[in-house]
């Protein structure tokens, strides 16, 4: 009995297989994992890490990034393990760098076209504002709480009249991904909302068409679209709830300076010999 168990063994032993734990030591699979897509997520600790003393954070952003190249451990004198980004890191970082810039750029110069032809519309139109808002919190206790909308442009008419200001918000976007997370954010369009009309401005992509269509906005914004290099409504906001301020909205546009107007220079020179 113990010699037939003894000899069953010897027989069905595989040689690939060898050590008290099992180890394999035959031929790798032949095909090998798929390396994980690197994301906005990836780039930033990528850079956190280039600007530090490299010490590992051991997590799977880390994981993914020494398996795609970008890093490398470094081991020291005493023992320790550093993280150092590799020249293919660096090249990475610097693509993504001029990705960022050239997007902001974009986003910045359809903003300022959008506060420009508020200013041509006759209104008083500001950038960068951060102001209170309410959004509602699904709690019947407490149905609302207050929340910082910071919209890209925010304008109101130039009246004298509290109650025809008509408050509306700009919300400007130029690239697909930035776009349909804002969608995702229901609370940041209910600040917008709050404030007054919400209107999404789509820019374009490479190829020269609108990164989104008008159906995949919320149906109570409205949508602007640029059709050669001018904006053109694709779809009317809903007429806005609220039509005068806030105190706090007040006192917020109060510190700050609206957007120059756009005759100003032309008004200036007029009264030139």
């Amino acid at each position: 009995m113990g010699a037939h168990s003894a000899g069953s063994i010897g027989a069905g032993r595989n040689p690939e297989w060898e050590g008290a734990y099992g180890r394999y030591t035959g031929s790798p699979v032949d095909t090998q994992p798929a390396l994980p897509p690197l994301g906005k997520p990836h780039a930033r600790r990528l850079r956190e890490i280039y600007r530090s003393a490299g010490w590992p954070c051991q997590d799977a952003l880390e994981i993914d990034l020494l398996a795609a190249g970008m890093l490398e451990r470094v081991h020291s004198a005493a023992g320790h393990v550093t993280l150092r980004v590799t020249d293919s890191g660096v090249r990475w970082i610097a693509a993504t760098l001029a990705s960022n810039r050239a997007a902001l750029s974009a986003h910045e110069a359809l903003v300022a076209q959008v506060a420009l032809e508020m200013c041509r519309a006759g209104r008083l139109a500001w950038r960068g504002l951060s102001l209170r808002a309410q959004v509602p919190t699904g709690d019947a206790a407490k149905p609302l709480r207050w929340c910082i909308a910071k919209p890209d442009v925010f304008s109101i008419r130039h009246t004298s009249v509290e109650a025809y200001v008509e408050p509306i918000v700009h919300e400007v976007k130029v690239r697909r991904a930035d776009l349909l997370g804002d969608l995702r954010n229901g609370a940041k369009r209910g600040a917008y909302l709050d404030l007054g009309e919400c209107w999404y401005v789509l820019g374009c992509d490479a190829r020269g068409k609108p990164i989104a269509e008008p159906e995949e906005i919320p149906p109570e914004c409205g949508v602007m679209v640029m059709q050669q290099s001018r904006l053109a409504v694709a779809r009317p906001a809903r007429r806005a709830a609220r039509a005068a301020l806030p105190f706090g909205v007040w006192v917020a546009l109060a510190k700050a300076t609206p957007v120059g107007d756009v005759d100003e220079d032309a008004q200036g020179m007029l009264g030139r010999d």
